[in-house]
């Protein structure tokens, strides 16, 4: 029961990594807000609202609070990452600016509509999903998705260091390539590039979506009390590999 009696609102709550933290923060006892654009039905309070758009965000956090009384964790997971954004040569404006509004805006806003209901809390814990492609470069490239997760990580590192004396950790979760339904369409579609992606992790599969749960529930609990402005990594030791086993 590490999140007893706090309320949690996570954001991409329909997708993979949201649904599964959906079901392990309400196992650890929050009460849990799941917010996606699509209709769905995750969490103690369902809602459908476009993060990349400021009112709904206001709203969305002033609903949480009026239902539920108080607004404890912001898991700010929301984002795309499509096909159509690949090398900067050939990845076009509209697209860029289309996974730059969902994958860093969103989490802005979030972060702007959201830290003042914690700073009223008292206390909190935000975590914004980034990716471990802020750390370092693929020649695979997804040039507009990369640019956002490193968007994600500098701005995490500055709220976590802002606020750090009024009670609110901000921290970046920085996951590696995740088995995930968005994951396996994109390999489904070029085999090839799921093959040079698969030789570079150590561990010889992909991460499973409650692995990244279970990470966002420790930094959410009061266990990760001193742990801030970080880059949190759940890559399977993606990251830290020269070469891999054969």
């Amino acid at each position: 029961m590490r999140l007893e009696d706090k309320v949690c609102v996570i954001t991409g709550a329909a997708g993979g990594i949201g649904s599964a933290s959906v079901a392990v923060f309400e196992r650890e006892g929050a009460r849990v807000v799941g917010v996606d654009v699509l209709e769905h039905g995750q969490g103690t309070l369902s809602l459908q609202a476009d993060v990349t758009d400021e009112e709904a965000v206001r709203s969305m956090y002033a609903r949480a609070r009026e239902e539920l009384g108080r607004i404890d964790v912001l898991f700010n997971n929301a984002g795309i990452g499509p096909p159509e954004d690949a090398s900067v040569l050939d990845t076009s404006l509209e697209v860029w600016e289309r996974v730059q509004a969902t994958n860093l805006r969103s989490v802005f806003l979030c972060c702007k509509h959201g830290i003042p209901h914690l700073l009223d809390s008292g206390a909190g814990a935000v975590i914004n999903t980034a990716s471990f492609v802020a750390l370092m470069g693929a020649a695979t490239s997804q040039i507009s998705y990369t640019a956002t997760k490193g968007g994600v990580l500098a701005l995490s590192r500055e709220l976590g260091v802002e606020f750090a004396k009024r009670g609110v950790r901000v921290n970046a979760l920085c996951p590696g390539p995740v088995d995930t339904p968005l994951l396996r369409e994109m390999f489904a579609k070029d085999p090839e590039q799921a093959a040079r992606r698969m030789v570079h992790v150590p561990m010889g599969r992909f991460g499973r979506a409650e692995e990244i749960a279970h990470a966002a529930l420790f930094l959410a609990s009061d266990e990760a009390s001193f742990v801030n402005a970080t880059a949190f990594v759940v890559d399977g030791g993606i990251s830290g590999a020269y070469t891999t086993p054969i």
